[in-house]
């Protein structure tokens, strides 16, 4: 794969990744109600989920997705779900005197994973970021060329494009965490965070 491809597709998935979304605003919640090094699990979860979707691009499994409006809804389903429980469970973590430290304790099957199991469910269950390398990789494919070498490049350009803005996000919300530290602040945040992650449920869940 040619390097201007490469360049080109990080060019056309920048703005993409700076929309503010679920792991933006996960990144938040987490250094908010936690600490710095939470916000970075989310990052790393987040790319780990994008790695997925590449993964499953290589072998067709997307595109059947995609092509089946059944297998569609299901996954769409599954991911709003997923995003309203962590927005409830936010929610009402704010609303219920949460623990001293401000860490929220996650009623979910894979909660032991923490900020790194919530950035990569949020992923895996996101049809958009399955759209991504279903509508966008394929313009920057050179045909004539094995495809899983060149989707693989392509996931790492965007791997790398999330994980910055995300870990620069993280520095942000943590300095002004610093700067403005009291269990007033995190309620507030963590209130916030909780109605955007159930709005981005409610739209993953309408989108056509």
């Amino acid at each position: 794969m040619q390097w201007q491809q490469v360049l080109g597709f990080v060019l056309a998935v920048t703005p993409l990744t700076l929309i503010p979304g679920t792991s933006f605003t996960l990144v938040t919640q987490r250094v908010i109600a936690g600490s710095r090094c939470d916000g970075v699990l989310v990052a790393f979860g987040s790319v780990c989920g994008l790695l997925v979707h590449a993964a499953f691009a290589a072998v067709g499994l997307s595109a059947l997705v995609m092509a089946s409006a059944r297998a569609l809804t299901v996954v769409k389903i599954l991911g709003a779900v997923y995003l309203i429980w962590l927005g409830i469970t936010t929610w009402r973590s704010a609303q219920h005197s949460p623990e001293p430290t401000g860490r929220v304790r996650w009623r979910l099957p894979w909660a032991r994973l923490g900020g790194f199991g919530q950035g990569l469910w949020s992923n895996v269950l996101n049809p958009k970021a399955s759209s991504v390398y279903l509508t966008l990789v394929p313009q920057f494919l050179a045909p004539g060329r094995p495809l899983a070498p060149q989707i693989a490049a392509l996931a790492v350009a965007h791997m790398a494009v999330v994980l910055v803005w995300l870990l620069f996000w993280t520095s942000v919300v943590a300095a002004a965490r610093r700067a403005v530290d009291t269990p007033q602040f995190r309620r507030g945040m963590s209130r916030l965070a909780g109605a955007a992650l159930i709005v981005l449920g409610v739209r993953t869940a309408t989108a056509r």
